[in-house]
């Protein structure tokens, strides 16, 4: 025992406690993680999994299920109007996703390279809110003011085209299969550009200036410089963005509950809210969380699909 003692390093002693302490707190930083865990299981995880197993069942909400198989899933390949609702969402994407990225990139790159640099941060910095306020507003606060704007009768829109001598291009806007999804796709548009503009202006923000003064000096006009240090600088924004926006087109609900309701006929109805006609007006339970379990597969396999193609560029990237 002497030996043993007498032979160890005179520092050996001191570093096994040092390890010790620093094992036990980083055991520690696991009780952090229990609350988040908890919440995750009690609030997405468990109900995941239930939703899932309805699908496989007949129940109305009050008896217990009944389990049926894949009748669900083969009666939802089969419904026309769940496939009118996807239909729609691609709408959605086009108002949600690609409208607001494509003007959200030119409109913050205007406020970064053009006013922050001619008129100070501070305009830039108010205009950006600005873009952004739609974003902040409670859904049912938005739809009252655009069911004002665009009432059939004594609207906002329809009074200013009279007024203008355009009366001839007044239109029931909401209650018309034919304007009524252009109407939410125009409104969509507006909610949504804030979101881009704040996410793209705070990724500028890593931008070196001196590489729009270099190029502005070497003679490149605003869209080369847009084009080749706005857009590759920040695409990881773009990619964060676009990926997100996609995942809120695909799951929107308010919008269509407060504006349509899914009308006229099938031509705002999108999946999540057939899937609350099924859970709450025809009390098909089982069937909602089919259409509900069909979204949550095409969300996941989007944002796989997104993952995968930014990792891609930028391997690409890296090679050059």
């Amino acid at each position: 025992m002497v030996s043993t003692l007498a032979t160890r390093p005179r520092g050996s002693r001191r570093t096994d406690g040092m390890s010790a302490i620093s094992g036990v707190r980083s055991s520690g930083f696991w009780f952090f993680l229990i609350p988040g865990l908890l919440l995750f299981t009690f609030i997405i995880l468990i109900p995941l999994v239930w939703n899932v197993y309805l699908s496989f069942t007949d129940w109305r909400g009050v008896r217990p299920p009944e389990f049926i198989g894949l009748e669900n899933w083969v009666e939802l390949f089969q419904d026309q109007k769940f496939w009118a609702s996807f239909r729609n969402s691609l709408s959605m994407i086009v108002a949600m996703v690609i409208i607001p990225t494509l003007l959200g990139l030119v409109l913050a790159a205007l406020l970064f390279d053009v006013i922050g640099r001619k008129f100070g941060g501070r305009l830039a910095s108010f205009l950006r809110a600005t873009y952004y306020l739609p974003q902040i507003l409670p859904v049912a606060i938005a739809a009252i003011v655009i069911g004002w704007i665009l009432r059939p009768e004594n609207g906002a829109l329809n009074t200013v085209l009279e007024t203008v001598g355009l009366g001839a291009l007044q239109h029931n806007w909401l209650g018309s299969p034919d304007t009524a999804m252009l109407s939410i796709m125009a409104v969509m548009v507006w909610v949504q550009i804030g979101y881009p503009v704040v996410i793209f202006m705070a990724a500028l923000q890593r931008v070196d200036p001196e590489l729009y003064e270099a190029a502005e000096l070497d003679g490149a006009g605003w869209f080369q410089r847009f084009r080749y240090i706005t857009v590759s600088a920040i695409r990881p924004e773009i990619f964060v963005v676009t990926l997100t926006c996609t995942i809120a087109a695909l799951k929107v609900f308010g919008p269509i509950y407060a504006l349509t309701g899914g009308g006229p006929g099938t031509a705002t109805i999108v999946p999540s809210y057939y899937s609350y006609i099924q859970f709450f007006q025809s009390q098909q339970v089982g069937y909602g969380a089919t259409i509900a379990t069909a979204l949550t597969v095409v969300v996941v396999l989007v944002a796989i699909g997104f993952i995968r193609l930014q990792a891609r560029v930028e391997r690409q990237e890296g090679e050059r």
